[in-house]
């Protein structure tokens, strides 16, 4: 009885929709005064992850804080097209902070290096009713992603 009444709680702790993350992580209490590192930034996707990574395990190290908690605090960072890759995982995917991290790494990385490539200036065109000004924000940013961006690349796409 006390085995299916534990199973309930557990279970009513979960989000409706599914997670990743396994239920061990979800259903580890967090300390009473837990606060997450106020200071560790939002993560996109467009950026080095390992970066990222390297910043949250600097946060949470003076804390001491588990592997469940820097799952959390991790989840919590993400946002745009990193959210969207995290929440592609089935339920209970994610068992540990290090699967997690290793995943971000190697998933994110990639992808982030298929989309900026230099040859993604041949597909930055000028939509019809966008001003000069807006469109030379979006090549701008487009420079800024693209890692080897040089001044040549930068006159063959915005020609």
């Amino acid at each position: 009885m006390m085995e299916f009444c534990q199973e309930v709680r557990n279970e009513a702790l979960l989000p409706k929709h599914s997670i990743p993350f396994s239920a061990e992580i979800m259903t580890k209490e967090l300390p009473i005064h837990f606060r997450a590192p106020s200071h560790l930034p939002a993560y996109n996707g467009t950026t080095n992850p390992a970066e990222h990574i390297l910043k949250l395990e600097n946060a949470t190290l003076q804390h001491m804080y588990t592997d469940c908690i820097k799952c959390h605090i991790f989840l919590t960072t993400l946002t745009d097209s990193a959210h969207q890759w995290f929440d592609q995982f089935p339920a209970g995917f994610v068992r540990s902070f290090a699967k997690f991290s290793s995943l971000s790494y190697t998933s994110l990385l990639a992808a982030r290096n298929a989309k900026n490539r230099p040859s993604v200036f041949f597909r930055v065109k000028q939509k019809e009713k966008e001003t000069l000004g807006a469109y030379l924000e979006h090549v701008n940013k487009v420079i800024l992603e693209v890692p080897t961006s040089t001044n040549q690349c930068y006159h063959v796409g915005t020609l």
